[in-house]
């Protein structure tokens, strides 16, 4: 089914929706939005993959990077999409199919920007890091990627959401000694032992930095424990997996230094982690978009792809339709006259005076 961009944001969105693109399954909206994208004489495209980068290239003395993800999480009984009064109802309505229509309505619709534009769309961003089409791009083509300024169209309730936290996962281990069960004084409990590390996390009060103007709330929390060996048996090892969420004044190095320390006493594994992003919001071409957006702008308290910007050097800020709260629901929705407002603001941002460089 081919897409219209020139059709309704609304309409759109639900024919973006209507094409299944699960994980590791976005070939054929891939196709759909390359073949769109390929009709506009105003664009050259690339095709990476199942990713599908569209530029202007008029020599404007800058360059903004629109990004959004084509895959959704498994379906849940939620397609075909459906429209409930101001609703659209669907798998993908929130996170981020509806970010995407609006991007796509304005690679179509804005011919002539003030700033070069590039419009990024990329697959498996809802799963593992090593799969993810941004990821892909930054290695293999990162001067597609290359820009001033760059907004990931994650759903933020038309809310400007600047940089993100920091994410770091780390498993604490309890140590102790086998006995048999009937025997318990002979050896010792890893289990109880962990309670120790459960007392560490009770009692830790997260910090809330203020960076760039915008606080972040950080947390440290268990996400899994494991331990044991057999019903008759003083279990010799326990772990807790903890996750920290750190803010972007923080290097994953210092969060790895921070973990640490507070599990003093403790092996301590890290498993995972992702660095934070700074808000992005110093550069011209941000602060344009906050004044013309007419946006309020908040922390991200999670992580996105904004981060990945950030390690190529472009300041990048969270901003599109959609609620977060509802993203991977089954009763997952977008309010249509959001969309409509998201993309009104950002064509205000993009479609002002042109500049030329000379």
């Amino acid at each position: 089914m081919g897409l219209d961009l020139f059709s309704d944001v609304a309409d759109l969105t639900a024919a973006i929706v209507d094409i299944e693109s699960v994980s590791g399954a976005e070939e054929p909206l891939a196709d759909a939005v390359e073949e769109a994208l390929r009709g506009l004489p105003h664009l050259t495209v690339e095709r990476y993959a199942n990713n599908v980068v569209a530029r202007t290239e008029l020599g404007r003395d800058e360059r903004v990077v629109l990004a959004g993800h084509l895959d959704t999480v498994p379906l849940n009984g939620n397609l075909p999409s459906r429209v409930e009064g101001d609703r659209l109802y669907g798998c993908g309505t929130t996170d981020m199919k509806s970010g995407v229509a609006v991007a796509l309505r304005l690679a179509a619709t804005v011919t002539e920007p003030t700033r070069d534009v590039t419009y990024v769309f990329y697959e498996c961003e809802e799963i593992e890091a090593g799969r993810n089409g941004l990821r892909k791009l930054a290695v293999a083509r990162p001067e597609l990627l290359a820009g001033d300024f760059a907004v990931l169209m994650e759903p933020t309730d038309a809310q400007i959401e600047g940089g993100c936290q920091g994410t770091l996962r780390a498993e604490v281990t309890a140590a102790g000694e086998r006995a048999h069960s009937a025997r318990a004084w002979m050896g010792s409990n890893a289990i109880h032992t962990a309670g120790r590390i459960l007392d560490v996390l009770r009692a830790y009060e997260p910090t809330r930095p203020v960076v760039d103007g915008l606080e972040y709330h950080e947390g440290l929390n268990a996400v899994f424990i494991s331990g044991g060996v057999a019903g008759n048996v003083i279990p010799d090892e326990c772990v807790v997996t903890v996750n920290y969420r750190f803010a972007p004044d923080k290097s994953l190095d210092d969060a790895e230094a921070h973990v640490r320390e507070i599990f003093a006493g403790f092996q301590v594994t890290i498993t995972d982690g992702a660095s934070a992003a700074r808000p992005g919001l110093t550069h011209p071409a941000a602060a344009a978009f906050t004044a013309e957006s007419g946006a309020e702008i908040r922390a991200k308290l999670g992580w996105t792809d904004v981060a990945r910007f950030a390690e190529l050097g472009v300041p990048a800020v969270n901003y599109g339709p959609g609620d977060p709260t509802l993203a991977h629901t089954k009763g997952e929705y977008v309010e249509l006259p959001l969309i409509a407002e998201c993309e009104e603001r950002m064509r205000t941002w993009l479609a002002g005076p042109t500049t030329v460089s000379p």
